[in-house]
């Protein structure tokens, strides 16, 4: 989920009012909408088995399952705000993780409120996902081990004949990798190959000068093929 995709919501009630009244402010809030507003619990149960929903108002007290009951069939499938009019079910309620418990008659800055609280848990899982995608180190093949290789250490990595040395902060290490197979591992964001036998580190340049990137005492080429490459990943458009 983006921050520019809604928050998919499910609001279930047996009372008709108490659905029209969570659509409403659904409707009201920036970032929301409603993928479903039901009486029918069976209904909306289907509808987060089927990952429909990132968020569900779920009530309480409903004639063919529980809300409690429904918790434990969907085991956290999606963000549960949970809408009753009784306060006894808020600590077992909170035992399912759910994000809320909103007390009727609900108005619309409590509503409000919960769904902060769901926006910034979907965020802070978000980030979690993001930073766990991204590598910090490579595992590289040398003549005689595979190294561990952290990519903050890495200076540039230069194309030799049979082999591709990795430069670093502490030394070269010489890899049998090839520099296409380089290219492919590491992160875009952080290397930029500038020439058929370079790709560099971004944040270890200390200058560009006269067509080539000077990083440290290394003065290296920029290919002409590279050149519109290179000015836009550093922005220099």
């Amino acid at each position: 989920m983006t921050d520019s995709t809604p928050i998919r919501c499910i609001i279930v009630d047996d009372e008709p009012l108490a659905v029209a009244l969570l659509a409403d402010y659904v409707n009201k809030t920036s970032g929301l909408e409603v993928v479903l507003r039901t009486t029918h619990v069976l209904d909306a149960l289907q509808a987060v088995q089927e990952d429909k929903a990132d968020l569900l108002f779920l009530d309480i007290q409903m004639p063919e399952l529980t809300g409690i009951q429904f918790m434990k069939i969907i085991r956290r499938r999606c963000k549960v705000i949970l809408t009753t009019a009784y306060t006894q079910y808020a600590l077992e309620g909170y035992e399912h993780d759910v994000v809320d418990y909103l007390l009727k008659p609900i108005t619309l800055d409590r509503f409000m409120i919960a769904v902060e609280k769901v926006k910034e848990r979907l965020g802070h899982e978000q980030e979690n996902i993001s930073s766990a995608s991204v590598p910090d180190h490579l595992f590289i093949r040398t003549e005689y081990r595979i190294q561990r290789v952290d990519l903050a250490s890495i200076y540039y990595i230069e194309a030799l004949r049979d082999y591709v040395a990795i430069h670093t902060g502490t030394g070269k290490i010489l890899s049998l990798e090839s520099m296409k197979h380089m290219e492919e591992l590491l992160p875009e964001d952080r290397f930029i190959r500038i020439h058929k036998s370079y790709i560099i580190h971004r944040n270890k340049i200390d200058f560009l000068e006269r067509g080539r990137v000077v990083i440290g005492k290394e003065y290296l080429p920029i290919g002409d093929t590279y050149k519109e490459k290179v000015r836009v990943k550093l922005g220099l458009l």
